[in-house]
């Protein structure tokens, strides 16, 4: 019995050993938890419970420069079912109802949503798609039939929003508005156009908020305040022009169309501030439809051709080498260096002609021989004069990814016998359209080069933030004696040269054809040689008002018909004649910037009253941007139903109704 009761306490001294051993565990455990990793689980606490979220900033606007909108963000809307939310009782009590509901408002029968959500029911899903890609008015709608007005925990309704950037105008100019956003793939920031290169202010900076995690998940802020404050973007003031853009697209689609071409642009430049109004890139897809995947007029830097022979004609009379009425033999066509042919495109040449003429008829014998002749010698006064016009070098343009030019120097490893000869007729050289109409534009300009832009300035609602001035690159190209001989013969090339069929007695256009053989070492195919039409100049020719350029690239030769008169030409004066007059025989270029008195009363109305306080009338929205009158509409608590995109051209509700609570308003846009 004894030694039972010995085993016994050695029993009870173990047991007391092992608590006693594995309180001070815990003690210590504690005490390390407390003191040595406090900070940690502290932190660690803190951070399920407790989250910054971020608040995304508004993205600014883009605005063509007649208060169009180009590029806006707008709230982009999904909605979800969780079936196994709500019970089963309130289910099978408002399913018809929301089956009927949701096909009002999507393009499917009752039937089929009944079935579909008593599927998801039974299957137990809890994420099933209702619809996607919704706007505002839809989202709030649907948020409100039978089911789902009951809410997240008892009608299993699941939202979910994004913020997407359309384009108002559709794709016209797409890819100069661009794009910023983030490559799924990668997860790297990419871009293109205004969009990118002016990202930094449309973008803003996000806020943050504080908020604790509650039950079921859901997380509620901690205070009434933002950590950090969201600061919304700015808007972006383009410089196109909706009205001329839109001009242009279709003017140079309709000549893709018809030539069946590879690609081509067409840029339109305001003569003095060097404001892009208008500029297009289309490329052919395989189906034969055209769109914009590449911005040609600012990438694409190839051989130009005899749009290049403005050069010849500028450095050979600012240098006074010769003089538009010296005389050259174009040598029946055909003139040869170092074993190479140069010929006229027209057979048998043009005999004895003058300079002037034979930059008019544009004949590569003619304009070679002047300039060889002339600089044979001492090629680096020409080449000189060519990197003066900033032809050697990029424009420096806010977008990524501007064609680098190539302009051969003497003495590199690549000038030969030929570079001379090969460059007076736009071969051996390399530059963009965009610099092609720098300087033709700076004939037209008197002689100012200045740099093309496409923003004219940042703003934050009504207030300048940031201002581009007219930028000068060259403050006089050449003297005015040779502008004005330059001026006469660019003219007549028009009026009695190559671009003559596009004359016309109603209106006057100065400017230069050119067409270039493209891949000319290959044989003629996909790949091989092709022809690049083009044609640049200015309008109206006295007084130029704008500067436009041409280029088509691979137009179908099948036709018989690539020549940049044909080709390009046709582009360029249609885009002349709509924009230069309604009535082309009265020579007047219609006023595009003209403000509209009844949209600025509108605005000012807006502005001075309707933002400081709520009116209980209807205002007058006729002229007013859609995306200003809805603001307007919603903060009168109006409902607002749109149609179409632009400016508002009709209202359901007259101006100076009384606003009836809950009352919906139909604008139609153009």
């Amino acid at each position: 019995m004894e030694v039972e009761d010995k085993h016994i306490s050695y029993r009870i001294y173990l047991v007391a050993v092992f608590i006693f051993v594995m309180a001070i565990a815990i003690v210590v455990k504690l005490t390390n938890i407390q003191w040595v990793e406090g900070d940690y689980y502290r932190k660690l606490a803190k951070q399920r419970t407790v989250r910054n979220f971020v608040i995304p900033a508004n993205k600014g606007n883009i605005y063509s420069a007649d208060g169009s909108l180009l590029a806006t963000s707008i709230p982009n809307y999904e909605i979800r079912f969780d079936a196994k939310a709500p019970k089963t009782e309130t289910f099978e009590k408002h399913v018809k109802a929301l089956s009927d509901s949701l096909a009002t408002v999507l393009d499917k029968s009752g039937s089929y949503f009944e079935k579909e959500l008593r599927k998801a029911r039974a299957n137990k899903n809890r994420y099933y798609l209702i619809a996607r890609n919704l706007s505002y008015t839809e989202y709030v709608k649907i948020k409100g039939f039978p089911l789902f007005n009951l809410g997240a925990f008892k009608g299993g309704i699941i939202i979910e929003q994004e913020t997407v950037r359309k384009h108002p105008i559709g794709k016209i100019a797409e890819r100069t508005i661009g794009y910023d956003r983030i490559d799924p793939a990668t997860g790297v920031e990419v871009g293109k156009g205004i969009e990118w290169a002016f990202k930094s202010y449309l973008n803003g900076k996000d806020g943050k908020i504080l908020k604790q995690k509650i039950a079921k998940g859901q997380w509620k802020p901690i205070r009434d305040v933002n950590e950090v404050d969201p600061q919304d973007g700015f808007d972006v003031i383009s410089t196109i022009d909706v009205f001329i853009q839109d001009i242009a697209h279709h003017a140079l689609l309709k000549q893709l169309e018809e030539y069946e071409a590879d690609h081509g642009c067409v840029v339109v430049m305001e003569t003095e501030t060097g404001h892009v109004k208008a500029i297009s890139n289309l490329g052919r897809a395989e189906d034969g439809s055209y769109y914009e995947t590449t911005n040609y007029a600012v990438a694409e830097s190839h051989e130009p051709g005899s749009t290049f022979k403005l050069v010849d004609l500028m450095a050979i009379l600012e240098d006074k080498v010769a003089d538009t009425s010296t005389v050259f033999d174009s040598r029946g066509g055909e003139v040869r260096y170092y074993g190479r042919a140069v010929r006229d495109s027209h057979r048998g040449g043009y005999g004895k002609i003058s300079l002037a003429r034979g930059f008019e008829l544009s004949s590569n014998t003619v304009m070679v021989q002047a300039v060889y002749d002339n600089y044979k010698s001492n090629p680096s006064k020409f080449v000189n004069h060519i990197n003066s016009y900033g032809l050697n070098k990029t424009l420096g343009l806010h977008f990524q990814g501007e064609g680098r030019p190539y302009i051969p120097q003497p003495g590199d490893k690549h000038w030969s016998g030929v570079s001379l000869p090969w460059m007076a007729f736009g071969y051996g050289v390399s530059v963009t359209p965009m610099q092609t109409l720098a300087l033709y534009n700076s004939i037209a300009n008197n002689g100012v080069m200045v740099k093309p832009q496409f923003v004219s300035e940042i703003k934050e609602w009504n207030k300048t933030i940031k201002k581009f001035d007219v930028e000068v690159i060259n403050p006089k190209v050449c003297s005015p004696e040779t502008i004005k001989k330059v001026r006469a013969v660019l003219l007549n090339v028009v009026k009695k040269g190559t671009g003559s069929k596009l004359y016309s007695k109603d209106f006057s256009m100065a400017g230069k054809t050119g067409t270039a053989q493209v891949n000319y070492g290959g044989k003629e195919g996909k790949s091989g040689l092709y022809y690049a039409s083009s044609f640049v100049g200015y309008f109206p020719a006295d007084h130029p008002k704008y500067s436009c350029i041409v280029v088509v690239h691979k137009p179908n030769t099948s036709k018989n018909n690539y020549y940049g008169a044909d080709v390009a030409g046709p582009v360029f004066k249609r885009i002349a004649q709509k924009i230069f007059t309604d009535a082309p025989s009265t020579n007047k270029i219609k006023k595009l910037d003209s403000r509209v008195p009844k949209q600025d009363s509108s605005y000012d109305k807006y502005y001075a009253v309707e933002a400081n306080k709520k009116s209980n009338q209807v205002p007058d929205l006729k002229g007013m941007p859609g995306m200003d009158a809805i603001a307007l509409l919603e903060n009168l608590g109006l409902k607002v139903k749109v149609n179409g995109v632009g400016k508002v051209k009709k209202q359901s509700l007259q101006a100076g109704e009384n606003i009836s609570k809950n009352t919906t308003i139909v604008l139609e846009l153009s």
